[in-house]
């Protein structure tokens, strides 16, 4: 059975329907990799492993009586740590909310189960979710696959490894600032973070009945595009309070072949330089669509100042990322922001006004925002998808020493831990789809990803832009440590 644990989601809905194989015998494959394997990667920190074989029983009575429930009928699945199931734990990585316990299931967690699926318990995340790693006090520091010395991504790095690893049918994460889309490029698997609104962030919580968040989005990891399309349909659509009023209706791709797509290639940018290896990379997918007969452009870029966007895009997330402080924090912050100049336009400049942005000044940066958006739709009336990095390099060493020391080893010169939010925030400020797929380990044999980007409500445009795509570069691998 050593090729159920990395065979995709719908591929294991389709033997368990077909009988070839009982949702209980996946269910107990994975759980028995999760606790030989799991040790060194610590990625699934939250087990309900009893409950998830009760469920699997219960979906194999279900096919003897002819019935199913979805199109994920008895797929063991995993989710990010901060998704809510009922009777576990969700705490953002900080120890004091450890007896933070759901009383019922989650949105997401509910609308999985209605496809289907069922869980295995929950995957590691950073505190706050706020990092590209993933270790916090309670749970301790989840490996990558490839090489459990180094991160496998956050916040959604738990999700990640989890897939790579082959302890999960699938997975769900959220993203702000990269983090589904990263975590799938350091772990080699597919990762969507989906216009922004369509899918509902209630169930990820620490807190219930809040507002939903500008910037943030749940979304899928999987071991195939075709999971993702699937997954995403499972998620997406108006919460309860918003059903009675609308409807989601996301266009199908409007194309079935790579001939004839209208591709840009944004493979390089001087305001965060990407690995030589990373950008070869995006070079390589330009020449193979263009053998294919796509019309392929490394010079189309949409037309605005893309320093000035990306500033705003640190403004409106550092507003987000902030909203927690305490007085004291804030009164030092606001002291901070002022010992720069008004027209310093650096990433320290913006990330420090962000994090006391007057709701006067989020104002002036969601109406800058708003005229991006507007390029952003011009650009793609031209270009139906726009592939260009997510971070700079491959997943690099566990570094856990204070943000403001880190730093990224980048064509061998160091770079600033955070200008790698560069490539995440063009796509996600502007609350475009971005679909992350993988496109081979490096020379040093670490998975690379790219993102597949298009127009807002295309989201199954992107994914299947990546799914046809991978039957000409290849798809996910397995961490040879974990075939």
């Amino acid at each position: 059975m050593s090729d159920i644990a990395h065979a995709s989601a719908l591929e294991l809905a389709g033997m368990i329907k077909k009988r070839e194989i009982s949702s209980v015998d996946v269910t107990r494959h994975y759980i028995d990799r999760i606790e030989r394997l799991d040790g060194d990667v610590n990625a699934v920190v939250v087990r309900i492993f009893e409950r998830a074989l009760e469920d699997a029983s219960t979906a194999d009575e279900q096919l003897t009586k002819g019935n199913t429930n979805g199109p994920l009928h008895g797929v063991p699945m995993t989710i990010k740590e901060s998704y809510v199931i009922k009777d576990t734990p969700s705490t953002y990585g900080h120890a004091q909310f450890k007896n933070n316990i759901g009383k019922a299931d989650g949105l997401a967690v509910s609308r999985f189960r209605a496809a289907g699926a069922h869980f295995l318990g929950k995957t590691n995340v950073p505190v706050d979710l706020s990092d590209f790693q993933s270790y916090n006090p309670l749970y301790g520091t989840t490996g990558n696959p490839w090489d459990t010395e180094r991160t496998p991504g956050g916040s959604s790095g738990g999700s990640a490894a989890a897939l790579a690893a082959g302890f999960t049918g699938l997975e769900a994460g959220s993203d702000i600032g990269g983090s589904i889309r990263n975590p799938a490029h350091f772990c080699g698997v597919y990762g969507h973070k989906p216009t922004w609104g369509i899918v509902p962030m209630q169930g990820h919580e620490l807190v219930e009945k809040g507002p939903e968040t500008d910037l943030a989005v749940c979304g899928p990891l999987a071991r195939s595009a075709a999971d993702l399309h699937v997954a995403l349909d499972t998620m997406a659509g108006p919460a309860p309070r918003e059903s009675a009023g609308w409807q989601l209706n996301l266009p199908e791709a409007g194309f079935d072949s790579l001939k004839g797509l209208r591709v840009a290639i944004w493979q390089n940018d001087e305001i965060a330089p990407v690995d030589n290896e990373v950008a070869d990379r995006a070079d390589m997918v330009a020449r193979v669509l263009d053998g294919l007969g796509a019309k392929v452009s490394d010079t189309a870029r949409p037309a605005f100042d893309v320093k000035r966007a990306h500033v705003a895009y640190l403004s409106l997330l550092n507003s987000v990322m902030a909203a927690g402080q305490t007085d004291e924090d804030v009164a030092r912050n606001q002291e901070y922001a002022a010992e720069f100049a008004r027209d310093d336009m650096s990433d320290q400049a913006a990330t420090s006004r962000g994090m006391v942005l007057s709701h006067r000044h989020w104002l002036h940066q969601n109406a800058l925002r708003e005229h991006w958006r507007f390029a952003w739709d011009d650009f793609f009336k031209n270009w139906d998808v726009l592939v260009c990095p997510q971070m700079a390099t491959p997943a690099f060493p566990h570094d856990h020493s204070p943000f403001n020391s880190r730093t990224i080893q980048v064509n061998n010169e160091q770079q600033p831990y955070f200008k790698q939010l560069f490539w995440s925030g063009l796509i996600t400020s502007a609350y475009l789809p971005s679909t992350v797929f993988p496109t081979g380990p490096s020379q040093a044999g670490l998975p690379i990803g790219l993102q597949a980007i298009s127009a807002p409500y295309h989201d199954h445009w992107t994914i299947e832009f990546t799914r046809l795509l991978a039957a000409e570069i290849g798809g996910f691998q397995a961490p040879p440590a974990f075939t």
